[in-house]
C-alpha cells in the first residue's frame, strides 16, 4: 500500500516565514548596503566596496585596533563566564531536592534571577556596588579593601562577573536539573548494586545523560555572554577607560555616538559571523564526541 504523503500543511508555516523574512532578512540586508558604503552626512552615500572590512580586520588601523581590543576582551569575558557559571550550575543542579515541596521552592528561587530585566540588573548592581550606599561595596571597603568599580579596572571585571554569575547561573542549574530529573531510578539502583561511590555515579551516569542539556546550556551562556550589553553599559558604561567595553558596546558606541554608519555595519557583520563560527564548532565538537561516546558504549 503506498502511503501518500499531504504538504499542504506546509501552508501554515508560509505566514511564519514572512513574518521571519520581513523582521529579519530585511534589516540585514539594510546593514549589508550600509556596510559597503560611506556616508557624509546630509544623507548622503557614497560606495566603499569591502573598505571598511579591510580596515577593520587590519589591527594596525585604528578601527581594527579597537575591534581587536574589544573582542580579546568579550572572549576573554566568555571563557570566564562558562568556566564559572557551567560547573556551578551543575553542582547546584546536583544539590537540588528530587522530590517533595522544597522542589517548587528551590525552582521559584531559582527563576527569580532570571525574570528580572536586564537594564534592572545592571541598576541592581550600580547601586548594591557602590563603596558609600551600596551594601557590597560598602562590606568590601570595610574589611579593608580597596574597592571601586568605576575607578579601577579589576574591581569593575569582578563586579560584572559576579553579577552576571549571580544573573545566569540559574538557568545553567535549571536546565541541569531537568537532565537529571529525566535520568531513570533504574541506573541509580543498580549503581547502588554495585556498590558504585558518589563520584563514580556522576561520571558514569549523571553526566553522560547531562550532556545535551550541557550542550544547550554552553551554547546559550556563550551567546549571551558573547553579546551582553545592557548590565555592563549600565553599570560601568564601558569604563573605567575602555576596560570593560565588549564588543556590544564599541558596535553601539561607534554607531550611536560616532554615527559611523559604515563602520558599524561591518563591524555587526563580522560580530555575527564570530558567533555563528564559534557555536558552529561548539556544536559539532560537542555533537561528535557525543555521537562517539554512544558508539563505543554500542
Amino acid at each position: 500500500m503506498t502511503k501518500t504523503l499531504n504538504n499542504k500543511a506546509w501552508f501554515l508555516v508560509l505566514p511564519v516565514f514572512a513574518i521571519v523574512a520581513f523582521s529579519a532578512v530585511l534589516p540585514l540586508m539594510t546593514v549589508v548596503n550600509y556596510s559597503v558604503q560611506d556616508t557624509f552626512g546630509n544623507n548622503q552615500f557614497f560606495w566603499n566596496g569591502i573598505g571598511w572590512f579591510q580596515e577593520l580586520l587590519d589591527p594596525s588601523k585604528e578601527l581594527g585596533g579597537r575591534f581587536f581590543e574589544a573582542l580579546w576582551r568579550t572572549l576573554l569575558f566568555s571563557a570566564i563566564i562558562l568556566a564559572i557559571e557551567i560547573p556551578l550550575g551543575i553542582l547546584v543542579a546536583l544539590s537540588m531536592p528530587r522530590e517533595g515541596w522544597t522542589v517548587a521552592l528551590c525552582l521559584v528561587l531559582m527563576a527569580l534571577p532570571l525574570l528580572i530585566p536586564w537594564n534592572v540588573v545592571g541598576t541592581i548592581w550600580q547601586v548594591f556596588a557602590r563603596g558609600d550606599i551600596g551594601l557590597l561595596g560598602w562590606v568590601v571597603n570595610h574589611l579593608g579593601i580597596d574597592y571601586n568599580y568605576t575607578g579601577d579596572a579589576l574591581d569593575a571585571w569582578a563586579t560584572i562577573i559576579v553579577m552576571d554569575v549571580w544573573h545566569w547561573t540559574s538557568l545553567v542549574a535549571l536546565l541541569c536539573y531537568a537532565g537529571l530529573k529525566s535520568i531513570p531510578d533504574a541506573y541509580y539502583q543498580a549503581a547502588r548494586i554495585d556498590g558504585a561511590s558518589r563520584w563514580a555515579v556522576f561520571r558514569t551516569i549523571q553526566l553522560p545523560k547531562m550532556r545535551r542539556v550541557l550542550l544547550i546550556a554552553v551554547l546559550l551562556r556563550f551567546m549571551d555572554s558573547f553579546m551582553i550589553y545592557t548590565e555592563p553599559f549600565v553599570l560601568t558604561g564601558g569604563g573605567p577607560g575602555n576596560a570593560t567595553t565588549f564588543l556590544s558596546i564599541d558596535l553601539v558606541k561607534l554607531a550611536l555616538g560616532q554615527f559611523d554608519l559604515g563602520k558599524a555595519a561591518a563591524l555587526s557583520l563580522v560580530y555575527n559571523l564570530i558567533i555563528l563560527a564559534i557555536c558552529w564548532v561548539f556544536y559539532t565538537v560537542m555533537t561528535n564526541v557525543d555521537a562517539d561516546r554512544e558508539r563505543v558504549e554500542a
